[in-house]
């Protein structure tokens, strides 16, 4: 299986990249419509701003190729804004539409806690999960985002929590989301994506 990772230019691609290839796995990183549209697996990382992220997937003419990969049932995981934007919109960006896969809004965190949200953090599992098999409810993931989407019971499996609760794992049919990210986060996170891989599989 050859995973494909979506390269719109954000700085993680290339630690994702490696992380995937540790786990013995043929990677194609790509800005191609055509390469994206052809995938069997689908991963889109993301760090930064969610404008930037927005506007380099239609820059790139990417965004159609992505829904259309995800209709017809290609496994796809979202990294930090990757997760971000499967929504309809994100108050980082109010005015560029999401992929408007999944209900709801991407909103700031409380002004209460240390923005961004960067370090470590533990999840809180809501309901049974396929990425979180095997791995211990204690483990630690590393998170680094200003901004997240509320708990909803339609998507959310796990939660996280500075400030507010918010969505930390999502999973519908083939859709996968993860706020953190998993090729900084050790061994919890490489068995995240030897989860994910195995569902592709």
């Amino acid at each position: 299986m050859i995973v494909t990772l979506i390269d719109y230019g954000a700085g993680n691609v290339t630690s994702v990249a490696r992380a995937l290839r540790r786990l013995d796995v043929d990677v194609l990183v790509t800005d191609s419509p055509q390469e994206v549209s052809a995938a069997h697996c689908l991963i889109l990382p993301g760090v930064g701003h969610c404008a930037a992220l927005i506007s380099a997937l239609d820059k790139h003419e990417l965004r159609q190729p992505i829904l259309d990969s995800i209709s017809r049932d290609v496994p796809f995981l979202g990294i930090c804004l990757g997760l971000q934007v499967l929504y309809r919109a994100s108050d980082e960006a109010p005015d560029l539409p999401g992929l408007c896969l999944l209900f709801g809004r991407v909103s700031l965190l409380p002004s209460t806690v240390k923005l961004p949200h960067m370090g470590w953090n533990q999840l809180q599992a809501t309901r049974e999960s396929r990425l979180l098999q095997g791995i211990s409810p204690d483990a630690h993931f590393y998170f680094a985002h200003s901004y997240a989407a509320a708990h909803n019971d339609e998507e959310t499996v796990a939660t996280c929590e500075h400030g507010n609760e918010f969505t930390a794992v999502l999973e519908r049919n083939n859709l996968f989301g993860v706020q953190f990210h998993p090729e900084k986060s050790g061994a919890p996170g490489a068995q995240l994506l030897k989860n994910f891989l195995k569902v592709a599989g």
